[in-house]
């Protein structure tokens, strides 16, 4: 089960349909063995429509800055712009980390946005329960 507050839910969204039709991607960081609570939004560096790729050298900063809080990534998103929310092959491929959410919003329909998560290990795909609430983000 991901749960995530109101805040950080709209905050996804609205990257997603800011870039729409280009896919959007980041991740939400918090403190290990805690809950995720910063949104943080990377540039899609394959600018594509039907693809997302983070920008290796913003990547390798943000990774640096979440060890410097006492952070990891808990939550790696991005967007469909022209499918559902369900992990493609190249999802699936991209998913390195068990440990990880792997959550969807597809913006194919802009007015009622689709926000999905997953696990993938090894290649299987499980979605999780997503719970949006009023919890508190710090």
């Amino acid at each position: 089960m991901l749960l995530l507050s109101h805040e950080l839910a709209d905050a996804m969204v609205r990257h997603a349909l800011a870039h729409h039709p280009v896919e959007a991607c980041g991740l939400i960081a918090g403190p290990p063995g805690g809950a995720p609570v910063r949104l943080v939004p990377l540039r899609n560096a394959s600018n594509a429509t039907d693809a997302f790729r983070f920008d290796s050298r913003e990547q390798l900063s943000v990774w640096r800055e979440l060890d410097e809080r006492g952070e990891m990534p808990h939550v790696l998103y991005h967007s469909h712009t022209a499918s559902r929310a369900y992990p493609s092959r190249d999802d699936v491929a991209f998913a390195a980390d068990p440990a990880t959410h792997y959550l969807i919003v597809s913006t194919v329909d802009p007015q009622s946005p689709e926000m999905r998560s997953f696990r993938i290990v090894s290649g299987r795909i499980t979605e999780e329960a997503l719970v949006i609430s009023d919890c508190p983000t710090r």
